[in-house]
Parts: structure tokens; C-alpha cells; sequence
């Protein structure tokens, strides 16, 4: 994968996921402008690229803000004159029931994932349009976006929401040459440590141990490394073609995420009253409702 003289930008790229995807670019020859909310942090990043002969430059800042998305584009454009690639990685997370979740909550993690994805990307895309070369959009998503996961109303809400507007995008930008994607990693982070059932493989990773087979391929779990090379493919030209998907990634697992559809279907003349829904649902709906949650398999869930 050759990205020589491509310039991308990753939010969120300090640690964890957002590093991993950040030096997989820099490896494939991209210049990367890095970002995080702290500085150390962010110029530890860059160090870390650097090192093995890349190129990066930090931008420090909270995603979410206009002002923010303006300063990582300008950022890119003044350290190495153009961007091509987009990765919006930056996200937080304030886990609680519903019942018991906050305004301040709610907002928080819909102002970094949602909102912060949006002006990112259409501060980059106005850059991109401008340049008339082309573009890859690549949003970062989520099992739970795709499926819900209890205690995460905030978060499940804004991922769904990341993967309609990478829909949409799509369409838009087409004619521009624009792709934009979506990425739904599986990877041992701060965000997935404390899963339960993920635990075990999280305190293996950490000791140096080798993950089981039914980790890396069942559960779709790895290390972060592991999600990056989707990330760089999605960037270069040989997926020119390939827009307005989820790509699921994890461990030894690549995989498609369906869009939305009807599965099941009835007409009545005249529209649909109580009654008459109440005496169609169990002959055509019934067997077809759909699950809720991930589909973990019977060792992970005994675990």
C-alpha cells in the first residue's frame, strides 16, 4: 500500500486505536497530523512515528468545536501543503443507564463523537473540494452503534448516527471523488477493558501472551494493530470504488455490516388499524423480530 505524498489527519491519535491507525498511514508513506487533547501526549505520538522515519506534526485540541476542525485542517495544509485522508477517531465515553444518565452525559459524548465527526468532516471535505484531487472519509463506528450495548445510550446513539451520516456522505461527495466509509473496530483499548467477557483477553494482551484462536476469529478480537490495515486500505486507490460502507474489523476478522432493510412485508386495502395489525403481526412479523446487543458466542457469554 503506497500513500506517498498523501496527507491525512487522525483525531484522536494520541493512544490506543487512533495511534494505531495514525502510524499504519505513516508506514504506507502518508504525512499524518496528529491530535489529541493533551500535548505530551500528542508529541509522544509524534516521536513514535517519527522514529521509524515517518512524517507527523501534532495538532492539540477537543474535537468537537468548528474552531477545532478548522485548526487540524489548517494544521495539515501548513505542515505539508494539502489533505487527502480523514479518520475521525476521537471519541470519550460516560457510560450509565438511562434513568441515571445526565444532560451533561449525553452531551459530552454526542459533542465529541457526532458532532465532533461532522465538523471534521466537512471542514476537510471544503479543503478536499477546493484541491479537486479526491478524498477518502473514514469514520470510526461501533458494535454498539450497530447493535446497542446496555449503559450506552449516549454512546450506542452517536456510533448509529456516525454510520447514517457516512450513508449520506457518500452520496454527496461522489461526484467530488470523495469516498467515505465507516470502520467499526473490535480492539483491546480503554474503551473495551472494562467489558466483562473481553477482561481476560484484555490481561492477556497486557502480559505478552499469544490471544486463543476463539478470541481473535469468534469474538473479532485483537489489538489495535490488528484494525489498522482496513484503515489504510479505505486510503488508498485501490479502494477507490468502495463507499458508504461499515467495515467491521477485529483480531482475525474482516467483515461486512449490512445496511438497514425491511425484512418482512403485508399489505392491507385501506391502510392499517389496531385490529387489523393485531391479527397480521403474528402470521408475518412474529418470526422475524429482530435481536438486540452483540450475538456473543456461548464461551464468551460463560465467561
Amino acid at each position: 500500500m503506497d500513500l506517498s505524498n498523501k496527507v491525512a489527519i487522525v483525531t484522536g491519535s494520541g493512544r490506543g486505536l487512533g495511534l494505531a491507525y495514525a502510524q499504519q498511514l505513516a508506514r504506507c508513506g502518508a504525512s499524518v497530523v496528529v491530535n489529541d487533547v493533551n500535548a505530551e501526549t500528542a508529541e509522544t505520538a509524534v516521536a513514535s512515528i517519527t522514529a521509524e522515519g515517518g512524517k507527523a506534526h501534532a495538532v492539540v485540541g477537543a474535537v468537537g468545536s468548528t474552531e477545532t476542525a478548522q485548526a487540524l485542517v489548517d494544521g495539515a495544509v501548513e505542515a505539508f501543503g494539502r489533505l487527502d485522508i480523514l479518520v475521525t477517531n476521537a471519541g470519550v465515553l460516560r457510560d450509565k443507564v438511562m434513568w441515571k444518565m445526565s444532560d451533561e452525559d449525553f452531551d459530552q459524548v454526542l459533542n465529541v463523537h457526532m458532532r465532533g465527526t461532522f465538523t471534521c468532516v466537512r471542514a476537510a471535505v471544503i479543503r478536499m473540494r477546493e484541491q479537486g484531487a479526491g478524498g477518502r472519509i473514514i469514520c470510526i463506528g461501533s458494535p454498539a452503534g450497530q447493535r446497542g450495548n446496555f449503559g450506552q445510550t449516549n454512546y450506542s446513539g452517536a456510533k448509529a448516527g456516525i454510520v447514517g451520516m457516512v450513508r449520506t456522505w457518500a452520496m454527496e461527495l461522489q461526484r467530488a471523488g470523495i469516498t467515505a466509509n465507516a470502520v467499526v473496530p473490535v480492539a483491546a483499548t480503554a474503551m473495551t477493558e472494562t467489558v466483562p467477557f473481553l477482561k481476560p483477553y484484555v490481561e492477556a494482551m497486557h502480559n505478552g501472551e499469544e490471544l486463543p484462536a476463539f478470541a481473535r476469529r469468534e469474538l473479532g478480537f485483537g489489538s489495535p494493530q490488528d484494525a489498522a490495515g482496513i484503515v489504510a486500505y479505505l486510503a488508498g486507490d485501490e479502494a477507490a470504488e468502495i463507499t458508504g460502507q461499515a467495515v467491521a474489523v477485529g483480531g482475525d476478522r474482516l467483515a461486512l455490516w449490512s445496511h438497514p432493510d425491511m425484512t418482512a412485508t403485508a399489505y392491507h386495502d385501506g391502510g392499517w388499524d389496531p385490529d387489523a395489525i393485531a391479527g397480521e403481526w403474528p402470521v408475518t412479523f412474529a418470526e422475524h423480530l429482530e435481536s438486540v446487543g452483540e450475538k456473543l458466542p456461548e464461551k464468551a457469554t460463560a465467561q
